[in-house]
């Protein structure tokens, strides 16, 4: 582990690994996502959910649509069924850039990929786009002037209205060659507002200062996440349905869902889309 680290309160990335069954995560991390399990119990199964919608995303964009390389954005501690294991397995020349701002995170994907000469990690912040964009890691192993997926999957709910997430992904967005795609899953609380802000209230007194980025609960029934996804999408072409109906889309592509599991009923905004050849 990275020196410096703050174990004793809880850190987003370590959370969601307790979530999806991973071992690098604390006691500050096990106790913040429990407190938010007793506020909200089908958290877990929400969290797996978008799991397997982003393999089967990749799945699709490796596969059907022949995409060779990929930025994820938020790629978090790596667990089972990675961006690059899914793609690789389909096509072997698949190239795969993941961002995180979180020092554990970055330490763990650099071990896992430390012998994987198409796929690297870099540390900074999705705030920061003409960073991740500029980095010479990204610039190795990605080819603006060809198409790439760029993966921004349950990481833009942490940017709030205030810090322009639009002109954020916009950036991004601008720097993707036609024929590129964008995969983009958010949490929302319009389903449940009530118990979203609870939940979020469990989590906001827990979480580690030292995160770069924090949940907010949105005031009253109506977010801002929809708007942030219809407007990030307004200039590029549907391929992938938005809305709740995103942890349906191509179920049959990748088996990410356990026997007999039940689909989730939380608020969400999921989709893909192709920028116009």
């Amino acid at each position: 582990m990275p020196p410096g680290i703050d174990t004793g309160k809880a850190n987003t990335a370590r959370v969601y690994d307790y979530w999806l069954g991973g071992s690098n995560n604390f006691i500050a991390d096990q106790d913040a996502a429990r407190a938010m399990l007793a506020v909200d119990p089908t958290l877990r199964a929400a969290v797996r959910a978008n799991r397997a919608f982003l393999g089967r995303a990749v799945r699709y964009l490796a596969g059907q649509a022949g995409i060779r390389q990929f930025l994820d954005i938020g790629s978090g501690i790596p667990t089972e069924r990675n961006v690059h294991e899914v793609a690789q397995e389909i096509a072997p020349d698949a190239r795969v850039v993941y961002v995180d701002s979180d020092e554990i995170a970055v330490a763990h994907s650099r071990l896992l990929l430390q012998d994987n000469p198409a796929a690297t990690i870099i540390q900074a912040d999705l705030r920061e786009p003409e960073k991740i964009l500029a980095d010479p890691a990204t610039q190795l192993l990605l080819d603006f002037s060809q198409p790439v997926a760029l993966l921004l999957v349950a990481v833009l709910h942490f940017i709030p209205d205030e810090e322009d997430p639009w002109r954020i992904v916009a950036r991004l967005r601008d720097a993707l060659a036609p024929g590129s795609y964008l995969v983009l899953c958010q949490a929302c609380s319009d389903a449940k507002p009530e118990l979203s802000s609870a939940t979020m209230k469990a989590y906001e007194g827990r979480v580690a200062a030292r995160s770069a980025l924090r949940p907010r609960a949105p005031p009253g029934p109506a977010p801002g996440c929809h708007r942030v996804t219809n407007r990030t999408f307004g200039m590029l072409l549907r391929v992938i349905t938005t809305g709740r109906r995103g942890r349906r889309w191509r179920r049959g592509a990748l088996a990410g869902r356990r026997p007999g599991a039940r689909p989730t009923r939380r608020g969400g905004s999921t989709g893909a889309r192709r920028a116009p050849r």
